[in-house]
């Protein structure tokens, strides 16, 4: 059984389903309904044509709902025969799919759920083990998400940016169960990006690359952090590297810059660099600027503050950050970093020690607080940074 094969057809499927007339909810239960059909009939009898297969047979499925559903029996005036089988059709409205799936009437974590669910052809219990949460918990969240995209018409052009933004929430969970979110995340850009010719498509793609590339090397054996500085760099995916730079120099080319490309331009000096000492700071300070100026977000003013410190001493770091709220995730943290550089120890110490109790996550709470014990007991060893990158 070709698992990939049929995650990936799911999409297409489904909007087959939809343009014949049927409604999303009950379109993406017939689906998945034939998909079960499909492990359990596919290893004896594979068949020729595995999306016409799909196709015929979660049509099947959907009339055989909608003739049982007594509420739905108007439907049955315009289903009255079963298409012939025979080839799919060659249209693919996997795009529109994804902005049904990313509609601004839905929450985030629903969007998220949905697009999992509809375009990446992942079981709910896979959704559900990912998110660490009860399936029940997660089958409720999809079902509301599909009533409400349900009268939804594919008539109106999507927001592609909602869609990254929810691509990039996909990618941002990183991995837990037994489905690997930032590789499926990757797979649905890559697929996206077939779709729709964009630049911020690309630099998304571009920008999943460059990070996962690193992934192996942010952990320690004992699953502890490891910040960027520290990594070993021979563990950085070399082939992930040049695709994404690749993907991110044609997006820039095309001068019409978004804000994924400037942090793929980031991740792209990072990467680039053989050793942290070597990092082209300047330059990543003038790309935060230009980032600074897409989003005027003050996340992207406080990663720029350490870039400054690093770039220009730490003394310009602090100036940098100090017009920060000071409630931001991680500004402690970087405050921490940038006096310990400044060799304000004591005071660095015990913004460690703060930001350990403010850290998001077990890994980071214990980063800061190895920090803040190696300062208190007076053993300098290599800084590795604020915190996780």
């Amino acid at each position: 059984m070709d698992e990939a094969l049929l995650r990936s057809l799911t999409p297409s499927v489904l909007t087959v389903l939809v343009r014949r007339g049927a409604d999303f909810a009950a379109a993406e239960d017939a689906v998945q309904d034939a998909l079960v059909e499909a492990v359990r009939v596919w290893p004896a009898d594979p068949p020729r044509d595995a999306k016409g297969w799909l196709v015929t047979v979660a049509w099947r499925k959907f009339l055989d709902a909608t003739r049982s559903d007594t509420a739905r029996r108007r439907r049955e005036d315009r289903i009255e025969e079963e298409p012939a089988p025979g080839p799919a059709p060659a249209v693919d409205d996997t795009l529109q799919l994804y902005f049904l799936c990313a509609h601004p009437s839905l929450t985030p974590s629903s969007a998220v759920a949905l697009t999992l669910r509809a375009v990446g052809g992942l079981t709910t219990r896979q959704i559900a083990q990912a998110y660490l949460v009860p399936e029940a918990t997660m089958a409720q969240r999809i079902s509301r998400a599909k009533r409400t995209v349900s009268g939804v018409r594919f008539d109106q052009p999507g927001d592609v940016a909602t869609v990254l933004r929810v691509l990039y929430l996909v990618f941002n969970e990183g991995y837990s169960g037994d489905v690997d979110l930032a590789a499926e995340a990757i797979r649905l850009t890559r697929q996206l990006a077939t779709a729709i010719d964009h630049p911020e498509v690309a630099g998304l793609l571009a920008l999943m690359l460059l990070h996962h590339a690193r992934r192996a090397s942010r952990t320690a054996p004992d699953g502890g952090l490891v910040p960027l500085a520290e990594q070993d760099r021979t563990r950085w995916d070399t082939v992930a590297i040049a695709e994404g730079v690749r993907i991110l120099q044609a997006a820039l080319a095309r001068d019409r810059l978004g804000e994924f490309q400037a942090q793929a331009a980031i991740a792209a000096l990072h990467a680039d660099a053989p050793t942290a000492a070597e990092t082209d700071w300047v330059q990543i300070v003038e790309w935060y600027d230009e980032l600074a100026r897409l989003t005027d977000s003050p996340v992207v003013r406080l990663n720029r503050a350490v870039a400054v410190g690093e770039a220009d001493g730490p003394r310009a770091g602090l100036a940098a950050l100090a017009p920060i709220e000071d409630s931001l995730p991680r500004h402690t943290a970087a405050a921490a970093y940038l006096h310990e550089r400044a060799g304000d120890l004591t005071t660095a110490a015990g913004l460690y020690a703060e930001a350990a109790h403010k850290a998001p996550n077990l890994a980071e709470r214990d980063y800061l607080t190895r920090q803040a014990a190696r300062l208190n007991s007076g053993t300098r060893h290599r800084r590795g940074g604020p915190g996780p990158s």
